[in-house]
């Protein structure tokens, strides 16, 4: 079943008490939404996900890998075997360990990975930020919408209690009428 269109202007006014023109652009957008009886589009995820980049996605990827107990317990355990065989297991086989204590390559291969990996990760901090903001603005559009929804069916349904009202009121002085005939 489609909703027949409102005139904005009209349900603006109707709903708000004010002009069209004196809303910010997202009650506007919102009262012509109503007003049209269209719904809301893609939620946030899905227009992030519609518009993010390859560099977008990378970033989310690497993020989440770099930021689970997966990767952490990982590293540890490369870092352990890395000093362990650069300290007791080569020297005791007789070969020169590549990395002697205290583990300059080590540590440069670690800067290295944090110079790389901190931006990414900022990287997508900031792209989820933006879907947080798009989300919240969602979330705000769907909660005027509703309130815009409920304001317009309580109004309804007073008119029809006030129509019932005066159908029961007339028929009562209909009877009346009739009873002193």
């Amino acid at each position: 079943m489609t909703q027949r269109s409102i005139d904005p202007e009209k349900l603006a006014h109707e709903l708000l008490g004010r002009v069209l023109e004196d809303l910010d652009a997202e009650e506007q957008r919102v009262i012509e939404r109503v007003a049209s009886g269209t719904f809301v589009g893609v939620d946030a995820d899905e227009a992030a996900q519609l518009h993010a980049s390859f560099g977008d996605r990378l970033a989310d990827r690497v993020a989440a890998i770099g930021g689970s107990w997966g990767f952490i317990i990982a590293f540890g355990v490369v870092l352990l075997a890395w000093m362990l065989i650069n300290s007791q297991v080569l020297g005791d086989l007789g070969i020169r360990p590549f990395d002697r204590y205290p583990y300059i390559f080590l540590n440069l291969i670690l800067s290295m990975l944090a110079a790389i990996q901190a931006p990414v990760i900022m990287m997508s901090q900031n792209r989820q930020a933006a879907k947080d903001r798009v989300a919240a603005k969602h979330d705000y559009e769907v909660n005027l919408r509703t309130q815009l929804e409920i304001l317009r069916l309580s109004r309804k349904i007073d008119r029809f209690a006030r129509q019932v009202l005066d159908a029961e009121a007339a028929r009562k002085v209909q009877q009346s009428s009739g009873e002193e005939t």
